[in-house]
């Protein structure tokens, strides 16, 4: 009976929001905006199920000592600074002094120096990607070149190169694009059958 309800609840409701998106009617999408409603509410214990998780894993960490367990004790402190520092004014503002200082000169940076590491990965991933082994590496190694020097002032050759740039990413790109998107829609589509007809049953856990 446990498992039972909740594939029921999840076929019905599954089922009205595929007819509610077929048949325009004025009752159908005030119950849909209720539905949304309880979305957001749901996403709210959420956040609250996250916070718990994340206090209590780096909590163990500190507690076991595992390894790199002092970035564990950093985590917390700047989680709770940054929560105290958003109360200070009061119950959805953040126009405090010390959130904002934290913000700016703390969580920027930090974010600036996360994206330029990755700019390293990035790069090597590419070097190793882009030799030309085959054909379709050495498309993609020539693409890639003229994607990338495209903005490099080159005096007569600046312009084809760049109206060749622009034709990899109207033509040859987009259609790939295309494609994938497509093939996300339809996995997501066949995903949603799965879960809607009880085939797919990971939410329900173990038991």
């Amino acid at each position: 009976m446990k498992r039972r309800v909740p594939l029921i609840i999840v076929f019905c409701v599954s089922l009205f929001m595929v007819i509610q998106y077929f048949v325009p009617l004025d009752s159908l999408e005030r119950v849909y905006r209720s539905f949304l409603d309880y979305t957001i509410i749901i996403g709210v214990f959420a956040l609250l199920l996250g916070i718990w998780s994340l206090c209590r894993v780096n909590y163990d960490k500190i507690k076991r000592k595992s390894e790199n367990w002092q970035y564990a004790i950093i985590t917390l402190t700047g989680f709770f600074i940054m929560t105290i520092a958003g109360f200070l004014s009061g119950w959805g503002r953040t126009d405090n002094y010390l959130y904002q200082h934290l913000f700016s000169y703390v969580l920027v940076p930090i974010q600036a120096t996360m994206f330029s590491l990755l700019a390293f990965f990035i790069a090597s991933a590419a070097f190793r990607a882009f030799r030309a082994r085959s054909l379709l590496a050495t498309l993609l190694l020539i693409s890639g070149l003229v994607i990338m020097i495209r903005f490099v002032p080159l005096g007569f050759l600046s312009e084809p190169i760049s109206d060749l740039a622009g034709w990899i990413l109207r033509v040859p790109n987009m259609a790939a694009k295309r494609a994938i998107i497509i093939g996300v829609g339809l996995g997501a589509v066949a995903t949603a059958f799965k879960i809607m007809l009880g085939i797919e049953r990971a939410y329900l856990g173990r038991d």
